[in-house]
């Protein structure tokens, strides 16, 4: 039975050509060879699986190759074909991790002054230097600084921080990247063809994000691919081996979300945790497919991937706005990192879910409504007003009222709605500067955009053409992206294309956004009146020396 060997080893690159990325640092040693200028100790750096043995390698084949220095060994000498076999008695490869002592390091070095057995160089090659001694390193320092000239040191680490100061500044520095998923993926592949492998490109995409920036490791857990799919590369076994959730149940938690339907998402997010995933990897899927549909969004030629094609893309950017796609990928990574501090891994996914829909905008399907909180008196403390939070200038005045108790209360006048400060509702034909409420309010917007309208007041419409004055306060909201949604919105309400004409004004112009803050208040000032004359209050006051806070006191919200 022929021994197997694993595809790390077998397809380790030979040359600089074969190499997978680091064009910085090959470019850079090419130069060098070509040019004779070759320094005496090279250090590469960078974590693991990324190349740094396997460029020195190829280095020590430059070097010594029968042919002559270059950046193009010739692979058929003997020089080259013995350091390709590890077996070049003039490349002393040294594990620092295993030879850490002062007398190892002594013992290495006692023979640097003899000439090399048969190549043109003797060369070091010492992986993971970072593991030497402190007394090592003192000992390596001298011969590195001023080594014979037949002598050249190549070192490798994944950790140059631990390095002397010392020994880095007499060596030339090159830190090689981590890979990108795409270079990983490009080169998963054409192993699979020449190993004439079936396989799944998307397979090869779980497999080169699960290298996580390492070639190394992507294709040891191809090795175990293989052996846990019997010789298949398929994605449902990349999946099932990796513990990763299929791409379809994360494409059904986004479809919910942009529902805004809480209970379906929460049943679904019960059916899966029978499946018993791994909830960090569950939100980085679903960040990543948010990704991809805010770049479908903003790029409308994106193709997407073999994990996210274009045409769901296209589905899910149509559905979801994309103020709601950045609060939901912000909440998914932020939910991610704190996932560690939840009770469980279930609840902290749970609650990140409830939070994508709790903090949509309250005019969003689906967005969820905080109750009114009741309001409450207790002497020598300020009791929480009717709003669901308390504004900063309120806590600060409850924190310097100088020891009176604060006594924060409630009336029962309703809030201002959008509807109560409208006229009478009129028709496009009949279009009047009253009517601007009542349109704002039956116009599909959310977020950014409504307060656009809602900080405007209508001049006039002639024809397509709709005139609006935008308060000075606001001035800032005025952005293409804003004026292109109402400008859409408007076009939808009319039933016909409606162009926008804005101006910044600062004469006040009664706004539904001023109505609003009018009425407002009216209200607060009818509360704080009825608050003050409660005969509760007024025992509060006479009996414990309690004092009103004015600005505490808010309507209450009407119970729906």
């Amino acid at each position: 039975m022929t021994a197997y060997t694993a595809l790390a080893r077998k397809w380790r690159p030979h040359s600089f050509a074969e190499m997978t990325g680091q064009e910085h640092v090959l470019r850079a040693l090419a130069n060098a060879l070509a040019s004779g200028r070759v320094h005496h100790a090279f250090l590469f750096a960078g974590t693991r699986g990324v190349g740094k043995t396997t460029v020195a390698r190829i280095l020590a084949k430059c070097l010594n190759c029968e042919c002559g220095v270059s950046a193009t060994p010739c692979g058929e000498c003997a020089s080259c074909r013995e350091i390709d076999a590890g077996r070049s008695v003039d490349l002393i490869e040294v594990d620092a991790a295993s030879r850490t002592r002062v007398d190892d390091t002594r013992e290495l070095l006692d023979n640097v002054q003899y000439a090399p057995t048969r190549s043109r160089y003797k060369i070091y090659l010492i992986d993971e230097v970072h593991m030497l001694s402190a007394h090592s390193f003192n000992a390596l320092l001298k011969t590195l600084e001023e080594p014979p000239p037949h002598v050249k040191f190549l070192l490798a680490t994944t950790d140059p921080q631990k390095l002397p100061v010392t020994v880095l500044s007499r060596c030339l520095q090159f830190n090689l990247k981590r890979l990108s998923v795409a270079l990983i993926s490009s080169r998963l592949t054409y192993i699979l063809q020449a190993e004439q492998i079936a396989f799944e490109p998307a397979a090869v995409q779980l497999l080169a994000q699960a290298g996580d920036g390492s070639l190394r490791d992507a294709l040891s857990l191809l090795d175990q691919l293989l052996a846990f799919g019997n010789g298949n590369a398929l994605e449902a076994d990349a999946r099932a081996m990796l513990g990763t959730v299929e791409r379809d149940h994360v494409l059904r938690v986004v479809e919910l979300l942009a529902a805004g339907h809480a209970a379906p998402l929460l049943d679904y997010a019960r059916a899966l945790d029978e499946r018993a995933p791994d909830y960090a990897q569950l939100l980085d899927q679903l960040a990543a497919l948010l990704e991809r549909v805010a770049l479908k969004q903003l790029v409308p030629g994106f193709e997407g991937d073999e994990l996210h094609p274009a045409e769901l893309l296209e589905r899910l950017a149509a559905r979801i706005g994309a103020e709601d796609l950045q609060l939901y990928y912000q909440t998914a990574i932020l939910g991610r990192r704190d996932l560690a501090l939840a009770p469980d891994a279930r609840t902290g996914f749970r609650m990140t879910l409830i939070r994508m829909l709790a903090f949509r905008p309250a005019s969003a399907p689906g967005a969820l409504a905080a109750p009114p909180v009741a309001a409450s008196v207790r002497p020598g403390a300020a009791a929480p007003s009717a709003t669901s939070s308390s504004a900063p200038e309120e806590q600060a005045a409850a924190a310097g009222s100088g020891g009176a108790a604060a006594v924060a209360g409630t009336s029962d006048a309703a809030p201002p709605t959008l509807s109560t400060l409208s006229a009478p509702s009129a028709t496009p034909a009949t279009l009047g500067p009253l009517d601007w409420s009542a349109i704002v309010a039956g116009l599909e917007l959310q977020g950014m955009a409504r307060q656009l309208a809602s900080n405007c007041a209508l001049l006039g419409r002639e024809g397509a053409v709709v005139r609006l004055a935008l308060d000075a306060r606001s001035a800032s909201l005025r952005t293409r992206v804003l004026e292109d949604k109402l400008a859409q919105a408007l076009s939808r309400y009319f039933g016909g294309t409606v162009r926008l004409q804005i101006e910044v004004r600062d004469d006040a112009h009664e706004t539904p956004a001023r109505s609003a803050e009018r009425i407002e208040a009216q209200q607060r000032t009818q509360a704080q009146m009825a608050f003050e004359s409660d005969p509760i209050v007024g025992t509060f006051k006479e009996r414990f020396g309690a004092s009103v806070l004015p600005e505490s006191v808010r309507p209450a919200k009407p119970l729906e």
